[in-house]
């Protein structure tokens, strides 16, 4: 008897078969009795017969999308040796690899689990290489065709020259934006830097991968000014910031905000004089506050927030305006001086609040009266956050001058030369040219992430590591706990260029150079950061298949070369077990274990090398594992009865009686691999 025991794919979830699925789950009527899709009833549900209608293509996206929802075989592979202080990784990777085949495997253990990405593509300049998407292990094999053995990377350029120049690149963007919307939470945000080349291109095709609804804005990145412009300087970049569900982030009522530069230290000051002078000596505090504002220098952050120099029980506060922002106010005649008890004069534009928040506010001491009644009183706008009983029913919540916080705006500043200067100083040379500058992704990101400092950030386009550098940058500043996953090909670096002469032969390589110094601390004075990564490359999978697939373009000779190549490949395979050192990762991470799993030995079995593997999901993954390629009879017995657990074992390692039993004791729990 066979035994139906659940043997788990060496391949990525199906994303087209899962669509069809859920389409046919849902609506069944436009399927066919042999269960294929009817196009026709499909256009007669959504009512467009007609063939007119807004879109966007381009030569090849068919064939874009089927690469972003085709499965892949291949596997990861964790890589000790270049691993930093792994035991501190907590989650914390840089992949080594084509970054769509990675995006893929990431989708069995990461699906729904990012909260941000942030990617800095290829701009298509006419000189930036274009990803190939043809890690195939019927075809000639990624890691021989990439050239890494000989210190880089086969890849195509992609000059104005070709017909298809927009299309080449939008063929790469395309499906990788596809898979990264799988790995977002519904809570999650993307940001995409592009320039002028592609800006245009790169917004139609996030509308119609995110909703052009999920748009949340595009911020302008000025980083140099060229005076030998002909016309004018373009010396800025953007980037596109997208939500997964903005309805969502606006049924949970985020609000970003950031903090304002200079106000903690206002704040830390404030806090000093008063424990100096006395909880309630107002006047002595004021006092004070305004000396050392005076005594600062011009550049200091808080010199721009000196208006904030007078103080009450709540802190500093400045004097803010009562009139409504338009002319249609309230003109309510109830607001009283405590003095003259007269009428107070009603503001130009009308009151700003109604007349009960205003009578809260003035029995609060939120409201300022002047000398008489012949000016309006004006509101106390405090740095520091409001207590929460100020805060209820205010009807101001978006004044940002009540608090220490600030909404970001979509026009920023920073010259490149900052991070090129910042990377020279980490590497001891200009190792990489445009280096993205982690300060400002630490801002940017921190403000998407402030209500999450465990979250995961992800960066399939790695570079020089800067999105590491900012993760660690914002843990730093809040004490967070936030993960960064790094994905970078193995591009070789110029042969002549400064960083190949000092080892640095692959983009990855400086990639992992770069993160591993950050944390050793760097410059005149290093500050060493407790914290590591661990560092995992793209491999073929360590199960073989019979799945041969003919290519249609090649030529009958080439047809019949790669099928005796694969044949003969397969038969070698089955004459060499992988060991568990081989398979151990690629099994995990596709039976949905994220990367920062840990194994922990179980003593009680002696025959098999057991372990318990667990990860830091919410809830975290669980399973007894073993990756042994034989399972002693005591073993087998043990893991019997293990009911109500999940067992995953390597399929070599039993046999069809063996395999029935198991099942038998263990049901679904039991996965074969």
């Amino acid at each position: 008897m066979t035994a139906q025991t659940p043997l788990q794919s060496i391949q990525t979830p199906d994303l087209l078969q899962e669509r069809l699925a859920r389409l046919k789950a849902e609506f069944p009527d436009l399927f066919t009795n042999e269960g294929q899709l009817n196009p026709t009833e499909l256009l007669r549900l959504t009512g467009q017969h007609s063939r007119e209608h807004f879109d966007f293509s381009w030569w090849g996206k068919s064939q874009a999308k089927r690469n972003a929802f085709t499965p892949t075989t291949a596997a990861l592979r964790y890589d000790a040796a270049r691993s930093v202080n792994a035991e501190l990784a907590g989650g914390n990777a840089i992949i080594e690899g084509e970054n769509l085949e990675v995006l893929k495997l990431l989708l069995c253990a990461y699906r729904g689990q990012v909260k941000c990405i942030y990617i800095d593509p290829p701009y298509n300049t006419g000189n930036d290489f274009v990803y190939k998407d043809n890690f195939k292990e019927g075809e000639r094999a990624y890691w021989e065709q990439t050239g890494i053995t000989e210190g880089g990377v086969k890849l195509s350029t992609n000059t104005k020259a070709d017909g298809r120049f927009h299309s080449n690149w939008l063929n790469m963007i395309y499906p990788r934006l596809l898979v990264a919307r799988q790995l977002l939470r519904e809570d999650g945000v993307i940001f995409v830097s592009i320039d002028d080349n592609e800006v245009t291109h790169l917004r139609k095709v996030m509308d119609e991968v995110f909703g052009e609804g999920n748009f949340v804005a595009c911020i302008v990145w000025e980083k140099t000014r060229k005076n030998d412009a002909r016309f004018f300087s373009n010396g800025h970049e953007y980037m596109l910031l997208y939500a997964k569900d903005l309805e969502h982030l606006k049924d949970l009522g985020v609000l970003w905000r950031d903090v304002k530069p200079g106000a903690p230290e206002i704040i830390a000051e404030w806090r000093a004089i008063k424990a100096r002078v006395g909880e309630t000596n107002y006047e002595a505090q004021q006092d004070e506050l305004r000396t050392w504002y005076q005594q600062l220098p011009k550049t200091h952050p808080s010199k721009k927030l000196s208006r904030y120099k007078s103080v009450d029980k709540w802190g500093p506060w400045r004097d803010g305006d009562l009139s409504w922002p338009g002319e249609d106010g309230e003109n309510y005649q109830e607001v009283i001086h405590p003095v003259t008890k007269l009428t107070c004069k009603i503001p130009e534009g009308g009151w700003r609040y109604d007349g009960d928040e205003m009578a809260r506010r003035i029995k609060a001491g939120l409201i300022e009266f002047r000398s008489d009644h012949t000016q309006p009183p004006f509101r106390k706008s405090h740095l520091i956050t409001r207590p929460e009983e100020l805060e209820a029913n205010s009807g101001d919540q978006n004044d940002d001058e009540q608090t220490a916080m600030q909404v970001l705006g979509t026009y920023l500043y920073r010259q490149a030369q900052v991070s090129v200067k910042l990377l020279k100083k980490i590497l001891g040379n200009k190792a990489f040219n445009n280096p993205k500058d982690h300060e400002i992704l630490a801002q940017y990101i921190r403000y998407v992430m402030a209500d999450d400092q465990s979250g995961i950030v992800l960066d399939f386009f790695g570079g020089s590591g800067s999105t590491a550098h900012a993760v660690f940058e914002m843990n730093r500043a809040d004490k967070g706990n936030r993960k960064f996953v790094l994905v970078q090909i193995p591009e070789a670096t110029e042969a002549k260029s400064v960083a190949n002469k000092n080892g640095l032969k692959k983009i990855s390589d400086i990639t992992i150079e770069r993160v591993k110094r950050v944390i050793q601390g760097y410059g005149d004075n290093p500050q060493p950061i407790d914290a590591g990564f661990k560092v995992f490359t793209l491999q073929k999978s360590a199960f073989p298949r019979a799945d041969f697939a003919p290519d249609p373009d090649a030529t009958e000779a080439d047809q019949l070369a790669a099928l005796k190549a694969f044949i003969a490949d397969k038969e070698a395979s089955l004459f060499n077990t992988p060991g568990a050192e081989a398979v151990r990762d690629e099994v995990l991470l596709k039976c949905g274990f994220q990367l920062d799993v840990q194994l922990t030995p179980i003593a009680e079995v002696t025959a098999n090398q057991l372990f318990r593997a667990r990860d830091q999901q919410t809830p975290p993954r669980e399973a007894i594992v073993c990756f042994d390629s034989q399972l002693d009879t005591t073993t087998l017995d043990w893991l019997s009865k293990q009911k109500g657990q999940r067992v995953i074992v390597l399929e070599a390692a039993l046999d069809t009686t063996g395999k029935w039993n198991l099942h038998h004791q263990l049901g679904d729990g039991l996965v074969v691999f």
